[in-house]
């Protein structure tokens, strides 16, 4: 395995950051009911540019996580943050222009891709470190992704539409001019030496034979049916709960704006991420993320059935916290079942799980509202329970992989 070059606690840091900064894509629906009407788009086209954001991340992720060891991990996720950021701008051009397809090319294709470049690398570099407790290491780097959309939505984002008036693109400007300024600088610090290019040949011919097997079909069918599932939230989270809100006097001022909850399941998204990486370590990772799908089976349910706001808020939370497991339990799962060697080629091409995930959930969720507004919601959530059950079955089929907590060299 490849030496780290820096102290192992400034590559986690540096990497649950560099997570923490690339997770603010999660709060996409924040602005997703302010750019359909300033804009005067529908709302499946306002979502396509977070749906292409996500089909991206995913697409380049597949691309450069079997690269890692070729390319080196600071070059990756150096340029991938700074693609990430030239997202922003340029989407805050066109939201100034109102040219859709220019949002669609600057926060898609330029922000996706670089997410999917820098995403892969702090995974890599922290399951590197570790020998025994990966799950909770790797669930602490997650953890960072998932409370990135805590730190725009209740923090950047609305202090800065504050500051320019809600203006959304001097908004998108001043976000991606910043973090074009902090991100590539922490994540250059996510740096160790690179393989030799016999050992990336046989590393290619390890993964074509890994990825060939029944076994991993089922496993990244099961990732992206969970994906898709916690997908409808994070896309429509905030109007699907102000809706609700319209129609029933509710007396919680402090839970009365979408904001509220996109912040509130962000951080049970990401401690979700730490604690089921955790859990995972402890009793296996298949088993965790089989308990994951049952206890989402008895939340969408409750969800379909209820019309109570709190009841709503606490059931979306506790969706993303089981969401974000799936995160917090995938490096380990996969490190468990493929080794340390291919642990960042495997990751990065299960990841094409999140693209299918983030053109499906959306995309279901904002035809259902644009077509039949009234009966959208508890159809997207009949749906969703419909994934979470197939991918529970999938579950069934897998078996642990190498003891939980050991590294395979093969």
């Amino acid at each position: 395995m490849e030496k780290i070059q820096r102290n192992s606690w400034i590559v986690i840091a540096s990497a649950t950051l560099t997570h923490l900064f690339l997770g603010t894509v999660y709060a996409w629906s924040f602005f997703q009911d302010k750019i359909a009407l300033q804009m005067n788009w529908t709302q499946s086209e306002s979502v396509w540019a977070f749906s292409l954001s996500i089909l991206f991340l995913g697409l380049s992720a597949a691309w450069f996580g079997p690269r890692t060891h070729k390319y080196g991990l600071w070059k990756l996720a150096v340029i991938g943050t700074i693609l990430y950021a030239t997202g922003f701008i340029i989407s805050g051009i066109a939201l100034h222009c109102k040219w859709l397809w220019l949002l669609y090319l600057g926060f898609g294709l330029v922000g996706g891709t670089g997410l999917g470049m820098a995403y892969v690398t702090p995974v890599s570099a922290v399951s590197a470190l570790s020998t025994k407790k990966n799950g909770l290491l790797t669930g602490l780097v997650v953890m960072g992704f998932g409370l990135g959309a805590l730190v725009m939505s209740k923090i950047l984002a609305p202090a800065i539409m504050e500051w320019t008036g809600d203006n959304l693109a001097y908004t998108f400007i001043i976000i991606g001019s910043s973090l074009l300024i902090i991100q590539p600088v922490i994540a250059y610090q996510l740096r160790y030496s690179k393989e030799g290019k016999k050992n990336v040949i046989v590393l290619a011919k390890e993964l074509k034979t890994s990825l060939q097997q029944p076994s991993y079909y089922r496993l990244f069918t099961m990732f992206a049916l969970n994906i898709t599932a916690g997908m409808v939230f994070i896309s429509f989270q905030s109007p699907m709960y102000e809706r609700l809100l319209l129609g029933t006097s509710f007396n919680f001022p402090l839970l009365a704006e979408g904001s509220t909850l996109i912040a509130a399941s962000a951080i049970f998204n990401g401690l979700g991420r730490l604690f089921w990486g955790y859990y995972g370590d402890k009793i296996g990772t298949i088993k965790a993320f089989r308990q994951i799908f049952i206890f989402q089976l008895a939340l969408f349910t409750i969800l379909i059935l209820t019309k109570n706001p709190l009841v709503f808020f606490l059931s979306v939370c506790f969706v993303l916290w089981c969401y974000g497991g799936g995160f917090g339990i995938l490096p380990s799962l996969i490190k468990s079942q493929y080794g340390s060697r291919l642990m960042p080629s495997v990751y990065g091409i299960t990841l094409l799980g999140w693209s299918f995930g983030g053109i499906i959930g959306p995309q279901l969720v904002a035809l259902l509202q644009d077509y039949m507004p009234l009966e959208a919601q508890r159809f997207a959530l009949i749906v969703s329970g419909t994934f979470i059950t197939l991918g529970f079955i999938l579950s069934l089929r897998l078996q642990e992989g190498l003891k939980t907590g050991t590294h395979s060299t093969v």
